[in-house]
């Protein structure tokens, strides 16, 4: 399987995951917040599957992770759940798609 179809599939599951996390969570937006949370999360495992850089696929992804989940953080001002959540996911998906040794 290509690394984008493994992003694209990483994607889905992790955007499951973190929206099954939040469904015992109230918002006064609860779908928006769900979607919202699971476009965020899918998009972070497709872009760990189209980048190639020289770096360790753990660290690829945990720099995704973390950069794809500031904004919300940002908003919502929930910095640790939301850059921890994004960070580990990213930092798995990372590993898992590009290798846990740097390419050289």
């Amino acid at each position: 399987m290509s690394n984008v179809m493994l992003g694209v599939v990483a994607g889905l599951v992790f955007g499951a995951l973190s929206v099954a996390l939040m469904i015992p969570m109230s918002f006064p937006d609860k779908r928006a917040a769900l979607s919202a949370a699971f476009v965020e999360r899918f998009a972070i495992g497709l872009v760990i599957g189209c980048v190639q850089l020289p770096w360790s696929g753990w660290l690829v992804g945990l720099a995704f992770g973390l950069l794809l989940s500031l904004p919300s953080a940002l908003i919502t001002k929930a910095y640790l759940p939301i850059l921890g959540i994004g960070g580990l996911g990213g930092l798995i998906i990372g590993g898992i798609i590009h290798g846990w040794v740097p390419h050289v």
